[in-house]
């Protein structure tokens, strides 16, 4: 549970990632926090990747098929552009985006915006993935998420590439990754 703090009637903001691999939970989560935030009557705006058409041209959409409306943007510039008198600001796949991100969801915490950033902490092999690293430092609250490893059914953390495209960017679901733990991860199939 996240109190905002009252110093002296000031409103302070903060940031908060929830991350993980793919088939975690991560968009779900988001999409749960920010429908919160609706009933509380918050003013909220929602904003993706425009990269990210998998499931919708504008929404974003969890894979058990939960959505909620965002505004799909180019640039993480255009972010601080649209956000203006909110309260809370959600952005989903965080590891799309330039590598303003971070500095962009620094500065609406400092306007006194709850700012919560979903994404992939690492890519298919491992890899830090894109401006995550930089988000984690300079997150408030972290919330990581495990998938459950399609092989073995221990706790996943990697979001497995089934096909041999090298390419970091790959945009797919079940089709082309599935969460693995590290162990089964390493194991050829």
């Amino acid at each position: 549970m996240f109190i905002e703090p009252n110093f002296k009637g000031e409103r302070r903001g903060w940031i908060e990632i929830i991350c993980g691999s793919m088939f975690s939970g991560k968009t779900e989560e988001l999409i749960r926090r920010l429908k919160r935030v609706k009933i509380a009557h918050l003013k909220v705006e929602i904003f993706k990747p425009a990269i990210d058409t998998r499931y919708d041209e504008v929404d974003i959409v969890s894979h058990d098929t939960n959505k909620i409306n965002s505004t799909p943007v180019d640039s993480s510039q255009n972010i601080l552009l649209l956000a203006n008198d909110i309260d809370v600001v959600g952005i989903d796949e965080a590891q799309f985006f330039d590598d303003e991100i971070a500095n962009v969801c620094e500065n609406l915490a400092l306007r006194g915006m709850r700012v919560i950033v979903a994404g992939l902490d690492m890519d298919y092999l491992g890899r830090p993935f894109g401006q995550m690293p930089n988000l984690l430092a300079k997150a408030d609250y972290i919330t990581k998420l495990h998938a459950i490893c399609v092989k073995c059914g221990n706790i996943a953390n990697v979001s497995y590439r089934k096909s041999a495209q090298h390419a970091q960017v790959i945009l797919g679901e079940m089709d082309v990754y599935e969460p693995r733990c590290r162990h089964c991860a390493q194991l050829a199939d």
